[in-house]
């Protein structure tokens, strides 16, 4: 298997190549209407029939071409919010002995449980990425309205982190915390 995330890489194929039809397209629009290219002729009528559509028409198209642009704005910027890329660590201090393997990802498990059962995040997510000996630490955590996100911070850094770093036996795990604040109320007591 060359790729765990091949469904992100058909997305990235498939944007490249409507990307390059649209261009081609355009090129061939513009070429054609200035007479580089002698295909049509740019004094013939584009559909058949001279009567201008009803105004409606025109708002139309304009609002859906607006929503459109907006969508693809969006799918362009999700694209730019990629996750690090994760690896297999070879753990062997001895190796006449034998090695052990481990996924980042499954290494980071334990760590997003943790996190998520702390009160006030709603869920989390945990991304190891680097080689053992530079490895990195990103988590996104969703917290709920009105947490105080200093709080969540200070029990990640001083409690969660610390636990992960000693479980993998690191000298030191540089992390970064990225909070997104989710719609769902906190729980009230009753």
């Amino acid at each position: 298997m060359t790729s765990l995330n091949r469904p992100a890489r058909l997305n990235r194929a498939l944007l490249a190549l409507i990307g390059a039809l649209l261009l081609a397209g355009g090129v061939f629009v513009l070429f054609t209407h200035f007479g580089v290219l002698r295909v049509l002729d740019p004094a013939d009528p584009l559909v058949p029939g001279t009567g201008a559509p009803p105004t409606w028409v025109y708002y139309v198209v304009a609002a859906g071409a607006v929503l459109l642009g907006l969508l693809a704005l969006r799918w362009l910027l999700t694209q730019a919010a990629r996750r690090p890329k994760t690896r297999t660590w070879e753990l062997h201090q001895q190796p006449e002995q034998g090695s052990t393997r481990l996924d980042a990802d499954v290494a980071t498990g334990p760590l997003v449980a943790e996190i998520e059962a702390v009160s006030g995040v709603d869920w989390a997510s945990a991304s190891l990425s680097g080689e053992r000996q530079d490895a990195v630490l990103y988590l996104v955590v969703g917290a709920e309205r009105g947490a105080n996100l200093g709080e969540l911070r200070q029990r990640i850094e001083q409690d969660a982190v610390p636990r992960l770093r000693q479980a993998l036996d690191l000298e030191s795990l540089p992390s970064q915390v990225e909070f997104r604040l989710t719609n769902r109320a906190p729980a009230r007591a009753r």
